[in-house]
């Protein structure tokens, strides 16, 4: 059964041991990044929500929730796309190599939408996330869970939305 479950001392190192396939690579950033971006933006006005994926009692995956992802923006000086203002997003999702292709993204996909309709950091319009334009099988997952392009991009990313 997946479920998600906060990182923590006790898994952090099984889930940044987690891998994706080289040729996938470029359209993810490596957890351990991940994990340190959630934790640095602490005090910006962003949130973020690390979640470990769990097939039972195997670590499979990793996502993280953000809210008010635009504030990250500032200490970069850009313009971030105008959907992360006081929304929600999908800011990570992935899958270990091992574990692909057994419908475990679209379950974890699910249980953070469901996450984040408990509005942790107060109502929200909209969810959105960004995927490489290459990345053709997250994009019809996307899809299926009634994420549309919204126009904008973040970098070289599609944005899409999802009304909440």
């Amino acid at each position: 059964m997946i479920h998600l479950e906060r990182i923590d001392h006790k898994n952090v190192w099984d889930i940044i041991d987690l891998k994706v396939f080289r040729s996938q690579k470029e359209f993810v950033a490596s957890n351990s990044i991940s994990i340190v971006q959630a934790y640095s933006v602490e005090g910006s006005g962003t949130s973020a929500f690390p979640f470990a994926i769990y097939n039972d009692k195997k670590p499979v995956g990793f996502v993280m929730i953000g809210f008010n992802e635009a504030a990250t923006y500032d200490a970069f000086d850009e313009e971030p796309p105008k959907i992360l203002k006081d929304n929600y997003s999908i800011w990570r999702l992935m899958i270990d190599k091992k574990y692909q292709r057994r419908g475990f993204g679209k379950e974890a996909l699910k249980l953070a939408l469901e996450f984040v309709r408990t509005f942790p950091c107060g109502k929200a319009e909209y969810c959105s996330l960004s995927y490489e334009p290459e990345n053709v099988v997250a994009r019809e997952m996307y899809h299926k869970f009634g994420f549309v392009e919204n126009g904008e991009m973040d970098g070289d990313e599609i944005v899409a939305v999802l009304k909440l």
